[in-house]
This record gives C-alpha cells, structure tokens and sequence, in this order.
C-alpha cells in the first residue's frame, strides 16, 4: 500500500504571553488505506477525524505545544483511540493549555515512529520551544518541521520558552544537513526545501540578532 500525506488546514487562535492572534494551521495526515497518523492536532477535531475518515488512528504526534498545534489532541485522542506523543521539554507549555491531561507517550531524539510505510525519524529541535521537535522520512523524502523551519526562515523566538540562538542551532545542525532536495512540510504556510532556505542562514542570523 502507497503511503500518502495529506495536508489539512484549519483555523484558530494561538495564545501567549496574555495576547491571542488568528492563524491557519496545517495538520499533517500519513499513512496509508488502512492506517494513519496525525501531526499537530490544530483547533478542529471533527475536520480532522472526517478527513481519517475510516482509517485507524494510531497516533497523534506533536511538534511543540503552543495551544494552536495541540488544542485538538486530547477530544480526537478520545474520539479515536490514538496515543498522543510530545518530547517531554514542553510539558510546561502542555500544561498552560491542558493541565488535566498528560500526554500519552513521550518523544525522544533518535526515536523512529513507524506507520504504514513511513519512518519518522525525531530530531529534537529545540529554539521556538524547548522540546520542539522535527520528523524526518528519508524513505519519503520530506521533513515536517512545525514551526522550526518555514519558507523564508526560521520560527519566532520574541515569546516565553523561546530562544533565537538555540533555534539557529538547531536548523543550522540538524535540518539544513539533510539531502537538499529533502521536502520541508511546515506547521503554518507553504511548503519549501532544504535546499532552498539552506543559502540563506547567514541572512537570518543578521537578521535576527
């Protein structure tokens, strides 16, 4: 069976620091006919579980937990079942949205998700949030980066938990040495390349201090 990915958008509000602004979230689906799993469960559980549609959710995987990427988590892991993974660095920000549910299995560098054909490798991706992290199919040939990388840079770092150095590091060391050709599948907007943002780190280290 081919393993497909396929994006949804969906809309919402992200809240920080006392101020809330209106965004569009891409939730990323992979798998196959049978099985799939979910990145970053954003703002719209009934969307999301109609575009699973028959499918069995196995689990339901994010990036970082600022409350646009995770609102959704714990009513479609109730609804369907699915485990909800998060690297353990953002329980803090977990909880500022959740603090009655915990998360269900907890993400670690190096770890190797697999689902239907796909190999999501975890690059712990620190700088937008603490436990930010990146999953990487070389088989596929793509990256979904949540908000670490997006096309014309790196993600914000002006809010709590956040850190400019740390997140030019992490691009810097752990998604700008994959294959340039490698397909970025970002957490907000259009996708791009590695090979495409690749040129212009030294703009954004400018840039940003």
């Amino acid at each position: 069976m081919t393993t497909r990915i396929e994006r949804l958008v969906t809309s919402g509000q992200f809240t920080l620091d006392g101020g809330t602004w209106d965004v569009e979230n891409n939730v990323w689906i992979v798998g196959d006919e049978r099985s799939v799993i979910v990145i970053d469960a954003a703002h719209d559980t009934r969307a999301i579980a109609d575009a699973v549609a028959d499918r069995r959710l196995t689990a339901i995987v994010c990036t970082h937990a600022h409350n646009d990427h995770i609102d959704a988590a714990p009513a479609l892991a109730d609804l369907t079942g699915a485990t909800i993974w998060l690297h353990p660095d953002d329980l803090p920000l977990w909880k500022l949205t959740h603090p009655d549910r915990e998360p269900d299995r907890h993400l670690a560098d190096g770890q190797v998700l697999e689902t239907a054909g796909a190999d999501l490798t975890v690059l712990h991706t620190p700088g937008h949030a603490p436990g930010a992290v990146c999953l990487y199919d070389p088989g596929l040939g793509v990256v979904f980066t949540g908000d670490t990388l997006f096309k014309g840079g790196p993600g914000a770092t002006g809010r709590s938990y956040s850190h400019f150095p740390t997140i030019i590091g992490s691009v810097r060391d752990r998604l700008l040495t994959l294959p340039p050709e490698t397909k970025v599948l970002t957490g907000h907007g259009d996708a791009t390349t590695i090979g495409a943002e690749a040129p212009h780190l030294e703009e954004w280290i400018e840039r940003g201090h």
